[in-house]
């Protein structure tokens, strides 16, 4: 099951709002409240926070799409992607000594 990532409501006077950017991409782990992407309007700057812990799944409204307060941006899917994406920290490697 997915979680639908929505506009928020935006105000009684603002009707549509620009995505300025997103902060995760496809496959990415995300927290319940993490900020996920950037809202512009013509009177302020928001960041959406994601509605649920999981894997940012898909991404409708790209980079600069307008979109109006309920409209679709996301989903995000059941699960933790941090495995399967994030590299394992290898210890570091100490330099052999010279041999005398």
């Amino acid at each position: 099951m997915s979680t639908d990532v929505v506009v928020p409501t935006l105000g009684e006077s603002v009707s549509e709002a620009t995505i300025g950017r997103w902060f995760k991409k496809i496959g990415d782990a995300v927290k319940a409240d993490e900020p996920l992407l950037e809202l512009e309007t013509d009177k302020v700057t928001l960041e959406v926070n994601a509605p649920a812990a999981g894997t940012l799944s898909e991404i409708v409204a790209k980079d600069g799409d307008t979109v109006a307060p309920g409209a679709l941006l996301g989903k995000i899917g059941e699960g933790s992607g941090a495995t399967a994406s994030a590299p394992v920290a290898a210890p570091a490697a100490t330099p052999a000594a010279p041999a005398s």
